[in-house]
């Protein structure tokens, strides 16, 4: 029986225009029924799942991590399969579970059939596949334009990383997490779900996105240049052995500032702010991926990073 398709490409993502149109012959060249659904104005990807899915087997999202995380209350709610088509920047969904960048080879996955079925975290009923984090990584996204992201892709994050960096000041605050109470005074926080975020960093060691649990990390330096021996570290997810890092696991985690209310980034985009209650929901999205060879998959294309 032919399976049908609900096509969703963010057309601002950073390769979105270009290979929508494309994507969409891949799919019908691999055997699948392709129905394409526009994102509407004031709209997201959620909304046209949900207005399209009579009679869908699977939904194909392109974009980025931000686009993949506006699709996942849809995704929850019709409880229709995902296949990724990474036209992002920093694709950390996609190096998670080892999709490659190269639009035929994603394309083949998803008629492949073979899934996965991952955990989704959620802060203050935001939905997010990788991280949620406050501190440098909401300056840096507020500071990252579409325009620049699009020309300069991942040096784009560099750059806006580095300059972020420099100006960088703790906050005070309290992560309550397992039934204790830690008080930080930190610039940075990451509430893991996956194992990549930020282009590339590992969020911890032993991260999965199918473990049932949220790797926290609070970054507890005065001056940003004690960050830059972390850096490293960073990339291979052994950050928390350092003396400056707080690391923590858990299925649920709450931050309260001890001033004024701050940010958080989700997947890459401002979605709410604290005070803030995280949780995991095991097992909450069937994701078409490469039949597991090893686990946790190593990334398939290495890429700068940023908060």
């Amino acid at each position: 029986m032919t399976r049908r398709a609900l096509l969703i490409v963010n057309r601002h993502a950073r390769l979105g225009a270009d290979q929508a149109d494309r994507a969409a012959a891949l799919l019908r060249d691999a055997g699948l029924d392709v129905t394409e659904a526009a994102v509407e104005e004031g709209a997201g990807p959620s909304d046209a799942i949900r207005r399209r899915r009579a009679g869908m087997n699977l939904v194909v999202v392109g974009g980025g991590d931000g686009t993949l995380s506006a699709a996942a209350e849809g995704l929850l709610e019709t409880g229709l399969p995902l296949g990724i088509l990474p036209l992002g920047t920093a694709n950390d969904l996609a190096r998670t579970l080892g999709i490659p960048t190269d639009l035929g080879a994603a394309c083949r996955i998803i008629a492949d059939g073979h899934m996965r079925t991952v955990d989704l975290g959620e802060v203050n009923g935001k939905h997010f596949f990788n991280a949620a984090s406050l501190g440098l990584s909401v300056e840096i996204a507020q500071r990252l334009t579409k325009e620049a992201k699009g020309r300069w892709g991942v040096f784009a994050y560099l750059a806006t990383t580095i300059s972020v960096l420099r100006h960088a000041r703790p906050f005070s605050a309290e992560i309550r997490c397992g039934g204790d109470v830690h008080r930080v005074r930190t610039v940075q926080i990451t509430i893991g779900n996956g194992r990549y975020f930020g282009g590339g960093l590992t969020v911890a060691e032993d991260a999965a996105i199918d473990d049932g649990e949220l790797d926290i990390y609070s970054l507890e330096v005065d001056h940003w240049w004690q960050l830059l021996p972390l850096l490293p570290s960073m990339r291979s997810g052994t950050v928390g052995t350092w003396p400056r890092v707080r690391a923590l696991k858990g299925r649920e985690v709450e931050i309260i500032p001890k001033r004024r209310s701050r940010p958080i980034n989700t997947d890459g985009e401002v979605t709410t702010a604290t005070p803030a209650k995280f949780r995991v929901i095991p097992r909450a999205v069937s994701v078409f991926a490469p039949a597991p060879v090893s686990s946790p998959i190593s990334p398939t294309v290495p890429r700068a990073a940023s908060w």
